[in-house]
């Protein structure tokens, strides 16, 4: 595996991110789309997986407009309210936007073979949501995937592979949030939607206090075989 930092060019600017390649010939590409706590260790963590896995993981620095290069914990008060602060006043469609253009960038790269997924959590599970209903990416993973149902409107426009990981004691999508989305998005045939019982909330966050490595490892294997399917 061969990891550095690297610039994505956006059609208004330049984005940092974290770039993981494995070694052999091109592979499928994902785009892991970080929490609020900008590109921190967690989210490199959660690019090795992918990256042993046999993917090209690319982590973006979403939060390049607000704070470039910005790295928090979510163990820290003031970091959390950084964060908060960061993730109320982000700005979705522009996010989408980049993340089209990322797409674009790691299907044109030659350690991929052309084909992109994204795998989001928290914020980034909403953009996978997001994604799927308005570009054309392959498939998407989203863990927790707080507020789609603010863009539940959206769902008619799904239109590529969407896996969806639901914690059944989160209290960002609670449990009447998570039987709402799994009503309004089960009917359509691209979606499958994973129930944790008993995860709460980041139970996939190394270093997290509710961090579960049973549904972590879980999550991990319903999600590698999903992209394989999808990006081999």
């Amino acid at each position: 595996m061969r990891a550095s930092s690297i610039t994505v060019p956006l059609r208004d600017g330049e984005m940092g991110a974290y770039l993981a390649i494995p070694d052999g010939p091109p592979k499928g590409a994902i785009v892991a789309i970080m929490e609020i706590w900008g590109v921190n260790d967690t989210m490199r963590a959660h690019a090795h997986e992918f990256c042993e896995a046999g993917f090209v993981c690319l982590v973006p620095d979403l939060f390049w407009r607000q704070a470039p290069g910005l790295e928090l914990s979510d163990t820290d008060p003031a970091d959390q309210v950084r964060a908060f602060d960061l993730y109320f006043d982000f700005d979705y469609d522009l996010g989408v936007r980049d993340m089209e253009d990322t797409t674009a960038f790691l299907r044109a790269h030659p350690a991929t073979n052309g084909k992109v997924g994204t795998v989001g959590y928290c914020l980034g599970g909403k953009m996978g949501f997001l994604m799927c209903c308005r570009t054309d990416i392959d498939c998407a993973v989203a863990y927790y995937g707080t507020y789609i149902e603010h863009s539940i409107a959206e769902a008619p426009n799904l239109h590529r592979p969407f896996m969806l990981h639901q914690a059944l004691v989160d209290a960002w999508v609670p449990p009447a949030v998570c039987a709402f989305i799994r009503r309004r998005l089960s009917l359509n045939p691209l979606v499958e939607i994973h129930g944790f019982e008993g995860a709460d909330h980041a139970f996939a966050r190394h270093g997290s206090p509710v961090f579960d490595a049973k549904h972590a490892e879980r999550a991990l294997s319903l999600s590698v075989e999903f992209f394989h399917r999808h990006l081999d």
